[in-house]
């Protein structure tokens, strides 16, 4: 479906008076005048996707919506188009198809999903538009030579799921290793990493597609199997079904989950676990940076305080954070892009690094790395409370050591507005 979804935007795109050349021209200011700047998004505000996920693009929203009553940059306002494709490969075809050739956005700014982003990476290349800070942590976006304006954010998941399998070798020797993954490629690459870092293939593995409502079938099964440690790489939303679903079946086994089916806030508000938030405790999963409970990290207290004046709406969670992280992020690109932007000057702008964030993790990004945060840190939820433990590490996305990195966080300006560095 993927393929042909790619494919049916590509033979759209061939179709129109503006059509791609595969050469961008010298100084392409598509979507910049000398007052805005237009930027575009595909994300979930529908569907099963929508609850994990759908507030990230309001609040990158928000943050644009401060930074342009500050004057923008530059002197430009971002405008940021966002566009709901309810988590479907050939919606985003669609949206994404609408965002360059009719809209012509500037650049395509944290596209969420890997199946949906998937659809359209080909299209995006082509069209030679910046793809920044993509939603989602598949190590498609980390391929340069073959898609050179498209650039990850969030640490891989086979780096991330690398880590939780040493963490679970290390902590859980002997013991019964099962995984639950969604059956994708975001579900191939966490499989991945996690074999890499166990050393082993789990003893069980089952998957579930999205849209799926009831999880009995595999949880009975991973139950008769004696799994008593779960390695889930699901949305938030289907992490408390897994959950909930084991727990009325009499099956209690440890769960590890990374951070993108694991926001603490959204996972015990979501149906499943709404009513009994309790069988959240003891869940372990990584992370790359502060949870937003944690308003004496300065980076979460400046972000609260913008939310609590651009997007007061929507709670300040996980999604809030994530997408005040990316708005700062794509900001400081523009400035270290300068006042000429092209599109050319920003994937270069990008590329040249020494980006700072609110990450443990080293946010890396240089002409043959456009893959983003490069490490993960262990939290656990107790007693309603979900906090980090042990140290930061790093990795490669292959067979490299698993370093602990100490270098100090940075501190955010105090206006939470970068500079160019």
């Amino acid at each position: 479906m993927i393929a042909a979804a790619a494919a049916l935007l590509a033979a759209s795109a061939c179709t129109t008076s503006n059509a791609p050349t595969n050469t961008p021209a010298a100084g392409d200011r598509t979507g910049v005048t000398d007052t805005t700047i237009k930027v575009g998004t595909h994300t979930p505000l529908t569907g099963a996707a929508a609850s994990s996920y759908g507030k990230i693009a309001i609040a990158t929203k928000a943050y644009f919506s401060y930074i342009n009553s500050k004057g923008g940059v530059y002197g430009r306002n971002i405008d940021y188009s966002i566009n709901d494709d309810a988590y479907s490969p050939t919606n985003t075809v669609s949206v994404v198809n609408k965002l360059i050739l009719q809209d012509k956005v500037f650049a395509i700014l944290n596209g969420l999903g890997t199946p949906t982003h998937s659809a359209v990476l080909s299209t995006i290349a082509e069209n030679n538009v910046p793809d920044l800070f993509v939603a989602s942590g598949s190590v498609l976006w980390n391929q340069p030579s073959k898609y050179k304006t498209t650039f990850g954010y969030q640490t891989n998941y086979v780096i991330d799921y690398k880590i939780i399998g040493d963490y679970v070798k290390t902590n859980f020797p002997g013991k019964k290793v099962c995984s639950f993954v969604q059956s994708d490629d975001f579900g191939n690459d966490s499989l991945n990493g996690l074999k890499i870092g166990l050393g082993a293939d789990p003893a069980a593995q089952d998957t579930y597609a999205v849209g799926a409502t009831s999880f009995v079938a595999q949880m009975t099964k991973f139950k008769t199997a004696g799994c008593e440690v779960m390695v889930t790489a699901t949305l938030t939303a289907y992490t408390g079904l897994a959950i909930a679903t084991s727990a009325s079946l009499q099956f209690m086994p440890t769960w590890l989950s990374s951070g993108t089916g694991c926001d603490y806030q959204t996972l015990v508000a979501g149906a499943a676990l709404k009513a009994h938030p309790e069988l959240a405790n003891g869940l372990i999963c990584t992370g790359y940076g502060p949870l937003p409970a944690d308003t004496s990290n300065p980076w979460v207290a400046g972000f609260k305080k913008i939310n609590d004046q651009f997007n007061s709406q929507n709670p300040f969670d996980g999604q809030a954070l994530y997408g005040f992280g990316i708005g700062f992020t794509f900001v400081q690109a523009l400035q270290k892009a300068g006042k000429d932007l092209t599109r050319e000057g920003l994937v270069k702008a990008v590329e040249s690094g020494g980006f700072t964030g609110a990450g443990f993790a080293p946010l890396v990004y240089s002409a043959t790395n456009h893959g983003g945060y490069q490490g993960a840190r262990m939290t656990k939820i107790t007693d309603g409370k979900q906090a980090f433990f042990g140290n930061t590490r790093t990795t490669d996305d292959k067979n490299g050591p698993i370093t602990d990195y100490t270098a100090a966080a940075s501190n955010p300006p105090a206006d939470m507005i970068p500079t160019a560095g």
